[in-house]
């Protein structure tokens, strides 16, 4: 599966962003899907997953409450709605595809990622 992330820019803090992901080949309802990010000079992160059918999300402590991970099947689509945007949030943001039964939010569990796109927010 191909994917490719849109939707990154330069944004004030308190403002807002929707990323979005696209997946091609195969099946996309097959794929649990998950954001992740990595700040300059830091470790890749996990950030929020969604389930095959949309129905069970996961999120990262530093997120919840001011992100939301939401898919749609039809469009082979997956979202990342960030609210409330800090400048800590300022990374890229890199969408990913794994066959698990289960969210994880372990990177090593994703077998598919699409290039990043970079979100900056100012303070």
């Amino acid at each position: 599966v191909q994917l490719q992330a849109s939707g990154g820019g330069l944004v004030q803090a308190r403002g807002s962003l929707r990323l979005s992901c696209t997946a091609s080949g195969r099946t996309f309802s097959s794929w649990i899907m998950a954001w992740f990010r990595r700040a300059a000079g830091a470790e890749r992160e996990f950030v929020a997953a969604i389930n095959r059918n949309g129905g069970t999300t996961y999120y990262a402590d530093s997120v919840k409450g001011r992100f939301t991970i939401s898919r749609d099947n039809a469009q082979n689509t997956v979202y990342l709605q960030m609210n409330g945007l800090k400048p800590e949030d300022t990374a890229a943001y890199y969408c990913a595809a794994s066959s698990w039964m289960t969210l994880r939010a372990d990177s090593g569990s994703y077998q598919y990622w699409g290039p990043g796109t970079l979100v900056t927010v100012s303070s």
